[in-house]
C-alpha cells in the first residue's frame, strides 16, 4: 500500500522560508515521478515542482524553490524560499509513474497523494 505523508507547513512571514517533507512508503523513489502540487482556496491545483531523472519547476516558484529526494530514507523535500502571500496554499506531495518532460507538469499524471500540509504566508 502506497502512503505519502507531508509535514513542515506552517505560518511564515513574507520573505521567509520553509522546508516541506514527504515520507513515502510502498514505492521505490528512484523509479517514480515525485511532485509537489498546491491548491489555494477557490483556485485550481497548481504544479509546483517535480523530480524524476531531473527536476521541473512551475513558473511561479522557479528560482525560489528546490525539490530533492533521499532514496535511502524514502523522503521527498521542497525547500521554499522568498515566500510571498501568493504562495499560501495547501501543499500536496504526489507520486506516480516515472515521468519526463511535459508529463511531469500535469497533476493528473500522479496516482498517489498525501493529505496535504498548510502553508500560510503573511504580508
Amino acid at each position: 500500500q502506497v502512503q505519502l505523508a507531508e509535514s513542515g507547513g506552517g505560518l511564515v512571514q513574507a520573505g521567509g522560508s520553509l522546508r516541506l517533507s514527504c515520507a513515502v512508503s510502498g514505492l521505490t523513489l528512484k523509479s517514480s515521478g515525485l511532485a509537489w502540487i498546491r491548491q489555494a482556496p477557490g483556485k485550481e491545483r497548481e504544479f509546483v515542482a517535480a523530480i524524476s531523472f531531473t527536476t521541473y519547476y512551475g513558473d511561479s516558484v522557479k528560482g525560489r524553490s528546490s525539490i530533492s529526494r533521499d532514496n535511502a530514507k524514502n523522503m521527498v523535500y521542497l525547500q521554499a524560499n522568498s515566500l510571498e502571500p501568493e504562495d499560501t496554499a495547501v501543499y500536496y506531495c504526489a507520486a506516480g509513474p516515472y515521468c519526463s518532460g511535459f508529463g511531469c507538469y500535469d497533476p493528473s499524471k500522479y496516482t498517489y497523494w498525501g493529505q496535504g500540509t498548510q502553508v500560510t504566508v503573511s504580508s
